[in-house]
């Protein structure tokens, strides 16, 4: 079960480390297989291996209206492997497409991740706050 938030750096090469509190539990679980994808939110999904498998075959299933979800989310679909460093390599149409360059943001979402611009997280997580109010899951959810 992955949660939080981790603030990361990307190297000139592309490349990320995962934070240690996650990586055991990849490693351990995956031997370091992940699976990266793009987002129509304009992040990454970053998925375990096992649990992206289960995700495409539902996404391969998709009716022919949604073409176009399909082709987002397994025609940018790319394998990678931790290194000995704990690192992924995020490939450049991937990086390009959400706009990471430097600073990063890692979400936990339970079976898988979110990778984030860091200022567009920041943003986007502005422009969500405000529009909460109208949302009819508060309706049913309490802190």
């Amino acid at each position: 079960m992955f949660q939080g938030s981790s603030a990361l750096t990307l190297d000139a090469k592309g490349r990320l480390s995962i934070p240690t509190r996650h990586r055991d539990a990849l490693l351990e679980q995956e031997q370091g297989r992940l699976t990266l994808t793009r987002h129509p939110d304009g992040c990454l999904l970053v998925y375990p291996r096992s649990v992206w498998e289960q995700k495409r075959e539902q996404i391969a299933c998709f009716p022919m209206n949604a073409r176009a979800l399909q082709r987002l989310l397994l025609g940018n679909a790319q394998d990678v492997e931790l290194d000995a460093s704990g690192r992924i390599l995020v490939a450049p149409e991937l990086r390009n497409a959400a706009g990471l360059e430097r600073e990063a943001m890692l979400i936990g979402l339970a079976t898988h991740f979110e990778l984030w611009n860091a200022a567009e997280l920041e943003r986007r997580q502005a422009e969500d706050l405000a529009a909460a109010s109208a949302t009819e899951v508060f309706e049913t959810f309490s802190f």
